[in-house]
């Protein structure tokens, strides 16, 4: 069964960094794309940034020039580096898997916090 186990969320001041990292347990069959989401109190899950197999880029116009996202095939993980943060990325952060078929795969999320 596959598994999405983030990690690295936290509090952190405005313009301070935080990395996220996204473990994938298990064989994914018609991986298509790793990406993440966030979804602030109130609002809907909107998409962050997304890492296309193949290795294509797309950021959220919010966070391109801040965030950065990257996959490591060796060890099954995706990253997203998020610099120069701003209170209004306060939210839950979700991993997200895509197949060519299938639902989406979703992490349990991890609450990350910028104090103003």
């Amino acid at each position: 069964q596959v598994q999405l186990v983030e990690s690295g969320g936290g509090l952190v001041q405005a313009g301070g960094s935080l990395r996220l990292s996204c473990v994938v347990s298990g064989t994914i069959f018609g991986l298509n794309a790793m990406g993440w989401y966030r979804q602030a109190p109130g609002k809907q899950r909107d998409l962050v940034a997304v890492i296309i197999i193949g290795g294509s880029t797309n950021y959220a116009d919010s966070v391109k020039g801040r965030f950065t996202i990257s996959r490591d095939t060796s060890k099954n993980t995706v990253s997203l580096q998020m610099n120069s943060l701003k209170p209004e990325d306060t939210a839950i952060y979700y991993c997200n898997v895509r197949r060519l078929s299938g639902t989406p795969l979703w992490g349990q999320g991890t609450q990350v916090t910028v104090s103003s």
